[in-house]
């Protein structure tokens, strides 16, 4: 019985390490951004699906509010149905490097 504790801990502690491992790369979100850029990247842009949405501009977003609302879209926690399809198509990488490009940005 302690060696199945001892291995589901194991187990939990090695997944929290590969979530730490990732890093953000601002130059590979380069190749990323185009889903983006078409809503996000348009001053005063409203969106009409699934309603009339003023779309924020994320470019100088701190990296952590980027990474926790994608991962919360991607999980359904936030209910907007476009960007829910968007991340739920994005790896933690995706997420890390796209929040190092935006937060760079003025």
């Amino acid at each position: 019985m302690k060696k199945i504790f001892a291995l589901l801990a194991l187990a939990g502690t090695a997944h929290l390490a590969a979530a730490a491992d990732v890093v953000g790369n601002a130059e590979a979100a380069k190749n990323k951004i185009a889903t983006c850029i078409g809503c996000h990247g348009i001053p005063g842009y409203k969106s009409t699906f699934p309603e009339v949405y003023q779309v924020p501009m994320i470019g100088g977003q701190s990296r952590k509010y980027i990474e926790n609302a994608l991962k919360e879209y991607r999980q359904g926690e936030r209910n907007h149905p476009t960007m829910r399809g968007v991340a739920g198509s994005l790896t933690d990488q995706d997420i890390a490097d796209l929040a190092a490009y935006y937060s760079q940005q003025k």
